[in-house]
């Protein structure tokens, strides 16, 4: 957080829109979590107030142009989302040992989320990476996000640059979190 207001600065200066910068923050939030979304959110305000103080004018941005689908329509995009993303099925003991998890991450995460049109999924698999990446302890989830975003069509290359993004504005313990997590997706898809 303490340096979340120049990172949203140098964004808005470079084009990105508030509403990108939002989703960023929405998308996030199911990683690291709803009070840290919203802190984060908090400062975007802050920001964009401070920027319209001193006569800037940040685009607004794209908003979402379809209703999200509710029920089991919901339901139904999430698992088609999820399955898009994973190249597969989810499947794994944790499911089968909570079963409301495999439901919450289809029907909000990969539904009510992922339905929102507004932002490419490429997009929201960079802002994954990056927040896994700052989070120690979700290495597992942090190589499983590696590996979606070659699925929604993101390359090694773009993947390797984002690692160098979070040596040189993040940390260096992100960085090798992100590192390694590419490493080891790399070479379980290159395993026979």
């Amino acid at each position: 957080m303490a340096g979340l207001a120049t990172a949203l600065n140098q964004g808005l200066d470079a084009g990105m829109t508030v509403n990108d910068a939002k989703e960023v923050l929405i998308q996030v939030y199911a990683y690291a979590g709803f009070p840290r979304s919203l802190n984060a959110l908090t400062e975007l305000m802050k920001v964009v107030e401070a920027r319209k103080q001193r006569g800037m004018r940040d685009e607004p941005g794209r908003e979402p142009t379809r209703p999200i689908p509710t029920g089991d329509a919901l339901l139904a995009a999430g698992t088609e989302n999820q399955m898009r993303l994973l190249g597969g099925p989810a499947t794994g003991a944790i499911y089968e040992f909570a079963p409301a998890m495999d439901q919450y991450l289809k029907s909000h995460l990969f539904g009510a989320i992922f339905e929102r049109d507004n932002f490419d999924w490429q997009s929201r698999e960079l802002a994954t990476v990056g927040m896994l990446s700052a989070l120690p302890g979700a290495d597992s989830q942090l190589q499983a996000h590696m590996g979606f975003s070659m699925n929604v069509g993101l390359t090694v290359s773009q993947l390797t640059q984002l690692t160098q993004v979070l040596a040189d504005r993040v940390d260096a313990a992100s960085a090798a979190r992100a590192r390694g997590a590419l490493a080891r997706q790399v070479a379980t898809r290159q395993e026979p």
